[in-house]
């Protein structure tokens, strides 16, 4: 059975991580993507090793082309913009998202206002760091910026030790994939109702500071800016990580009272319960935790804790995650094809479907794998104009 996105077709002009993630997981659900790439300019994920043994095809592209075809275009040659005309009107791709800075894609004349005019069904999502409109549209920035521009920064880390660089691109893949995604979705119904497409503009900052569900939410009530450790959820309480003995980390996620008894009878403290429940002395109490938490190896914390409901779990390595029995038992690792006929494991769509399940057909593949020939084909080209074209530098 064909994906729940079948019938949606999208042209994706977009590199790095934050567009090629939304794409990814839009093309794992039916949805059929063509990137449009430079044949010259290299998308800096290409070149993020490791490689896929006997390839130049580095795993990160490998998995966020997965089920795209590819084409490759030079986007500054006036010839491109019949060729993407073409693509909306007669290949029926009347879904684009875009990725470069604000004013980019005009300058191209392929953006909204230009391609709308080629097909008024036509959904364009603009992904940005910092949105179309505002002071900052024109500034470059990457994860780290928005995370500190979005106010999560000020109040995540440690006191004495300050905010923490996460080990995952938050905005790219939460705030902006994610959103882009659902705005694409959202979009798509509307047309659906009305017979119109729209524009969509998504900023990672903006997004980012959406995230502030509980704390934004205080702020804008009672104006009071929000300190490292001074909430349950931040590191005020006994809701924390703990180092093990052997150097290895245990977290305590127990936020409601009978977990947090759970957990403090669990290492032998049940005399600090009536304290640990109490969010002004919880805090106080968490140096004697710690204390305790070192005492034994993480091994051992894991068996206390495997038959107690605490809300107490280990903190896993790469290797660890990827052998647990949680990975295999929600089928979180697929087996995708690959180049030269090999398989590459991959990690799976995160959406679970009781009907049309997500689809794994082909692994990303090197600009000189591209489908450009074909595509062009397709589009009514004849081979000697192909041919033409490649000398003269379309494709380049």
């Amino acid at each position: 059975m064909a994906g729940p996105l079948s019938g949606l077709k999208i042209l994706d002009f977009t590199t790095l991580l934050p567009g090629p993630y939304a794409t990814m997981n839009l093309a794992d659900m039916g949805a059929e993507v063509l990137r449009i790439v430079s044949g010259s300019r290299p998308d800096l994920v290409d070149l993020m090793p490791p490689f896929v043994p006997g390839t130049k095809l580095s795993a990160a592209s490998c998995q966020l082309g997965r089920n795209k075809k590819v084409m490759t275009l030079n986007l500054k040659d006036e010839r491109a913009v019949q060729v993407i005309h073409k693509l909306i009107t007669d290949a029926g791709y009347d879904i684009v998202i875009e990725q470069f800075r604000p004013g980019v894609m005009e300058k191209f004349g392929l953006d909204y206002k230009n391609l709308r005019a080629v097909n008024e069904r036509l959904i364009y999502c603009s992904l940005t760091g910092y949105g179309q409109t505002g002071s900052m549209r024109d500034k470059a920035g990457h994860d780290l910026n928005y995370v500190a521009l979005s106010g999560i920064a000020s109040y995540s880390g440690k006191k004495d030790s300050g905010p923490p660089v996460l080990g995952i691109q938050i905005a790219d893949v939460a705030s902006g994939a994610n959103n882009a995604i659902i705005g694409i979705l959202a979009a798509v119904i509307h047309r659906q109702n009305t017979g119109r497409g729209q524009y969509i503009d998504v900023s990672m900052t903006d997004a980012l500071i959406a995230f502030h569900a509980m704390q934004g939410a205080a702020f804008l009530v009672d104006g009071k800016d929000i300190g490292r450790e001074e909430t349950f959820t931040n590191g005020g309480g006994l809701y924390d990580y703990y180092e093990t003995k052997d150097g290895r980390y245990l977290a305590f996620g127990g936020a409601e009272p009978q977990f947090i008894r759970a957990f403090l009878e669990a290492i032998g403290r049940p005399d600090l319960v009536e304290e640990g429940l109490n969010m002004q002395t919880g805090a106080q109490v968490k140096g004697e935790v710690r204390e305790v938490i070192k005492t034994k190896t993480l091994d051992e914390w894991k068996a206390v804790f495997d038959s107690v409901d605490a809300c107490c779990v280990p903190v896993l390595t790469l290797s660890e995650v990827f052998a647990s029995d949680l990975v295999k038992g929600r089928n979180m690792v697929v087996e995708v094809p690959g180049p030269n006929g090999i398989t590459i494991k991959q990690i799976a769509c995160p959406i679970k479907f009781s009907e049309s399940c997500p689809e794994y057909h082909h692994c990303g593949v090197p600009k000189d794998q591209a489908n450009t020939a074909e595509i062009m084909q397709n589009l009514g080209y004849s081979l000697q104009e192909i041919e033409e074209f490649t000398k003269t530098g379309l494709f380049s």
